[in-house]
């Protein structure tokens, strides 16, 4: 776009001197006919005036005569003067130096307007390369805190937008990195923290059977249990934050097929019965829906699995959790609600963050489960939600058609 209005000025420019230069010949002409005209009025004048017997008719057909042009140009020779490259008048020989000088100097001055048109031109063009090598210098320092604000269309100026997008694109990847790196941090420290507890308890222990040979076979026993008891939690924890960690990198490859709501609720409370058994706590099946839903079977087994397994845990003993499956014409859905102490509120909007332990946590929880639920329904295109009752919680997975 600059290029072009560069050439579109040395056009104009071209143009204006043409036209000065035709008015400037077209000067010249004027000027070397009156010149010739008064010179031979007068010659004219004193014929008439020497020879009166000479009819004007003659003289103008003398003027008009061509084929004699040999004869003149022989006989003004003998005056020394050359008729192809001398002038007869000496004002004409004066205006043609005049002319001759002039036209040079419009020459020169279109080459000099030519060439300064050019050479700002270049100058900017030099000038915006120069800016561009200086933003791609503070990319590649990293300094993503660039402003490029050009409205003009040229090529140079395209190509500042293109670096100013992919300077927007790689300050939010750094940005997103930088993100990523404080919660893998922290990520790191929160599987330090949960598993260094559990391990330290378990070393503890170890400790205590070693330094007695004789303890009491209960208390033994009762120690082995809670080694147990904490192998499971570390084992669980493992194998949550392995599968949430396939699910982040986009490493699970979802086999997404048409299955049955009732089917994938069915495997889920037979994967709880045995810690139903344990809380003496009934899972109660209150609607049905026959509706299919286009998911992974295994991985939304795990995902309601979860947040059964979480309402069994916050259920009192010998309480009651309530399944509802639901469908309308926007959604299939699963409802899941126990009848707890509840959930904080300050609590609620926290509760699918990885290793977020409410206030009514139990002891053996290590916040991981519901938000291995959450990434697993979001990745099938569903929807998970929570809320407070009067009596317990209740949970909300959706599925949209």
């Amino acid at each position: 776009m600059e290029l072009k209005k560069c050439l579109m000025r040395v056009f104009a420019v071209i143009l204006l001197f043409l036209v000065l230069a035709g008015l400037l010949h077209l000067w010249e002409f004027r000027q070397y006919t009156y010149n010739y005209n008064t010179k031979i009025n007068q010659m004219l004048q004193e014929i008439k005036e020497t020879y009166p017997e000479v009819p004007e008719a003659e003289l103008i057909k003398i003027l008009n005569q061509t084929e004699k042009a040999e004869k003149v140009t022989d006989f003004i020779a003998t005056y020394g003067i050359d008729s192809r490259r001398d002038s007869l008048l000496l004002a004409n020989e004066v205006r043609y130096r005049w002319f001759l000088a002039a036209n040079l100097a419009l020459t020169g001055l279109l080459a000099v307007i030519v060439l300064a048109l050019f050479l700002k031109y270049n100058q900017k063009k030099d000038r915006e390369i120069g800016r561009i090598t200086h933003y791609i210098e503070e990319i590649n320092q990293k300094n993503y805190r660039l402003e490029i604000n050009d409205m003009s269309e040229d090529e140079l100026s395209m190509l500042k937008t293109e670096i100013y997008k992919t300077t927007v694109m790689l300050k939010e990847a750094a940005e997103f990195s930088q993100k990523d790196k404080e919660q893998l941090k922290q990520s790191l420290s929160d599987i330090s923290h949960q598993l260094k507890t559990p391990l330290t308890s378990i070393s503890i222990i170890l400790d205590n059977l070693i330094d007695d040979p004789d303890m009491d076979p209960m208390v033994r026993g009762d120690f082995v249990r809670e080694i147990k008891r904490e192998i499971t939690n570390i084992n669980f924890l493992v194998q949550s934050l392995l599968k949430i960690s396939k699910l982040d990198s986009g490493t699970v490859v979802l086999r997404k097929e048409p299955v049955p709501l009732h089917r994938i609720v069915n495997a889920a409370i037979q994967n709880v019965s045995s810690l139903c058994d344990l809380r003496n706590v009934k899972v109660q099946v209150d609607a049905v829906a026959e509706d299919e839903i286009c998911c992974d079977f295994r991985w939304q087994v795990e995902a309601i699995t979860n947040i059964l397994k979480n309402a069994v845990e916050h259920s009192f003993e010998s309480g009651v959790v309530k399944v509802q499956m639901l469908s309308n014409q926007a959604y299939v859905a699963v409802s899941i609600r126990d009848f707890g102490p509840g959930i904080a509120p300050e609590d609620i909007r926290h509760l699918f963050e990885r290793f977020y332990r409410g206030k009514n946590a139990s002891k053996d929880s290590v916040g991981i489960g519901l938000a291995l639920a959450k990434a697993i329904v979001e990745s099938d295109g569903g929807y998970i939600s929570v809320e407070a009752t009067e009596i317990g919680s209740r949970f909300m997975v959706k599925y949209f058609r």
